[in-house]
């Protein structure tokens, strides 16, 4: 597997990889995290030079974005971070399912980058708490965001 940044030939498939997680989260007892349109496409192609992909045999195997730099709704959690430190951070995490392990080998690519990062997940995401705790992030604390306070904020330093 490889990691590349993404550009605009990959937003259509980068729209479908994400309807489909939506599904998936659905389907999983997850349906509030992201609704029926998050991310939209107008968000994907302002942040498409953060976003990346992981790529197998020339197919998306996962989608992410990443970056060095603050996040606001980090700044107070209920709980306290491993450090203070300059950090990274992920989000919008969405593997197609064509590769096990894909998601995993794109927080540990996002980790040898700046060996400090910060993600969240929603308290209904199961999948994605068991696939943080795997790739070696700590629990940290809980967050409010968009008015609910079910935000879980992960850590791996």
């Amino acid at each position: 597997m490889e990691i590349r940044k993404a550009s605009v030939q990959d937003l259509d498939q980068i729209m479908q990889i994400y309807e489909k997680a939506r599904e998936f989260m659905r389907t999983n007892g997850n349906a509030e995290q992201w609704g029926d349109d998050y991310p939209s496409r107008e968000l994907i192609e302002q942040d498409l030079d953060r976003m990346y992909l992981c790529i197998e045999k020339e197919q998306i195997a996962c989608v992410f974005y990443y970056a060095v730099e603050e996040d606001e709704d980090y700044r107070r959690i209920n709980g306290k971070w491993l450090n203070e430190e300059p950090y990274a951070v992920v989000h919008r995490v969405a593997s197609t399912g064509i590769v096990k392990g894909a998601a995993s080998y794109c927080l540990d690519w996002a980790y040898s980058q700046i060996p400090n990062i910060r993600m969240d997940t929603y308290a209904d995401n199961i999948p994605m708490q068991r696939l943080l705790e795997k790739c070696g992030f700590q629990y940290c604390g809980s967050f409010e965001r968009v008015g609910l306070d079910k935000w879980m904020a992960y850590h791996r330093a």
